[in-house]
């Protein structure tokens, strides 16, 4: 099981499930990461939190401890 935080830097990857539940789940839906949407990792910061990623044509910062929830193929 590969998640969005492991993802290198100008890799492109799929969305293969989200893990977690509540709260933390419907924040990451809302920022348009689902199931099946790929995500391509821009930027990582200096000292590695947050990460830059593209999803759906737009770029989101999202922070390391959000993207543990993300799990990718």
């Amino acid at each position: 099981m590969k998640t969005l935080r492991e993802t290198a830097c100008g890799e492109t990857v799929k969305v293969r499930r989200l893990l977690g539940a509540g709260a933390v789940k419907r924040r990451i839906m809302d920022m348009g990461i689902t199931k099946g949407v790929e995500v391509f990792v821009r930027k990582v910061a200096p000292l590695g939190d947050p990460m830059e990623v593209t999803v759906r044509g737009y770029e989101l910062s999202l922070r390391k401890a959000d993207a543990e929830w993300i799990e990718v193929e």
